[in-house]
């Protein structure tokens, strides 16, 4: 039986934490293959208990490089102990000298994207361009080292060969209706009582983490434009996280943001719903009216998927990856212009013919992801580099 060491010590938050609970389950079910997993001990406990597999808990905070450095020492030495058959590297970050054939995740659009390095100059936020430039830098020798890297789209598999010069395999991100729509607890009280004041209301949606590359200051400065519009209807934002200091994960700073609130007078519009259990994320999707993405910057964006499954027409922003996910079922717009955003949520939220027929599309254009399809291919590769033992050019 082929063993796996699953490398999930970049998990913390966000995609990479989605990504895990995700295809964590469809791993253990597998009878052909033993997985192992390794990851943070304060992730363990919100991705639960699946037999057969086992964990290793490794403290991996501290930041990208530092997990870095620790993965260089500490993997060669517990793929060995482990008699592991094959790694998978899913945090972007591959051994230089695996013991085992590797397959590299690749999935951080930040380091080949030319709008995030000139958006952190404009913030003048120098340490963290300098910390990205560095990351960039593993990032791309790690494709390199890999014996296979698979990027979650076809958009960014393009991009990660232009950056590299090297053959990136596309395999695209899964969805899973019934585990994500299983639970009907209610959402907490609080923000129940939220969304039950907002009732009548043109209900806008973006669920992340406050970022930059999600580009949340393009989404504000439309919110005016869309309200001088709406004849006497309010528009309300949902925001599952909070615009203030120390409230979300990473480095990002919210000051300015939180200050664009204030000065474009939308205070009123904006409800900070702070963080949503993955579990009862439907609930919100459901009790909305369009779900926008902003980002101009994005490898897969699992919330498309959702609010597609959901059946929630979607304005995005026009960013090749966005157009592969949603094709049809989304309305685009060019990805720093508010006048154009406000246009087009204007449009769906105005036009009952086409928010209808966007979100019957995007209903049916969800059904072509699947996690238990996307693991199916990644265990593919990984015995064919067990095989063979050499590069792999094909997707599975």
């Amino acid at each position: 039986m082929m063993r796996l060491l699953l490398n999930g010590l970049a998990a913390s938050a966000g995609g990479g934490l989605t990504y895990l609970r995700n295809v964590i389950p469809h791993f253990a079910a597998r009878t052909d293959i033993e997985t192992i997993v390794a990851l943070n001990p304060d992730v363990k406990g919100q991705l639960g208990d699946f037999v057969p597999l086992s964990f290793v808990e490794l403290n991996s905070t501290g930041g990208a490089v530092k997990r870095y450095w620790l993965e260089q020492r500490v993997l060669p030495k517990l793929v060995r102990e482990l008699r592991t058959d094959i790694l998978i590297s899913a945090g972007n970050f591959s051994l230089r000298s695996s013991p085992v054939p590797q397959i590299l995740l690749s999935r951080n659009a930040l380091y080949t994207c030319p709008d995030f390095y000139r958006d952190l100059l404009r913030r003048r936020e120098y340490a963290l361009w300098l910390d990205t430039h560095v990351r960039s830098g593993l990032a791309r020798r790690s494709i390199a080292w890999a014996d296979c890297t698979v990027a979650p789209s076809e958009a960014f598999a393009r991009e990660l060969r232009r950056w590299t010069g090297r053959e990136v395999i596309a395999i695209h991100h899964g969805f899973d209706r019934r585990n994500f729509f299983c639970d009907h607890r209610s959402l907490p009280t609080e923000m129940g009582e939220k969304l039950g004041q907002t009732e009548g209301s043109l209900r806008l949606l973006l669920v992340s983490h406050y970022n930059y590359y999600r580009n949340f200051e393009t989404l504000l400065r439309a919110l005016p434009l869309v309200r001088e519009q709406l004849a006497g209807r309010d528009v309300k934002l949902f925001l599952t996280c909070r615009l203030e200091p120390g409230a979300n994960p990473g480095s990002y700073r919210t000051a300015k943001v939180a200050a664009l609130v204030s000065q474009l007078g939308i205070g009123d519009n904006v409800v900070e719903l702070d963080h949503v259990p993955y579990s009862q994320l439907h609930h919100l999707y459901s009790a909305c009216d369009i779900y926008v993405a902003p980002a101009y910057a994005e490898s897969f964006a699992h919330p498309l998927v959702e609010a597609m499954a959901s059946g929630l027409p979607v304005v995005a922003s026009d960013i090749a990856v966005h157009r592969e996910i949603c094709g049809d079922a989304a309305v685009f717009f060019p990805r720093f212009s508010p006048r154009e955003l406000a246009a087009q949520i204007l449009h769906v939220a105005q036009d009952e013919t086409v928010a209808a027929s966007v979100a019957q599309q995007g209903l049916r254009n969800s059904e072509r992801f699947s996690w238990s399809r996307h693991v199916d291919q990644i265990i593919s590769l990984a015995k064919k580099l067990k095989g063979v033992g050499e590069n792999v050019d094909q997707a599975a």
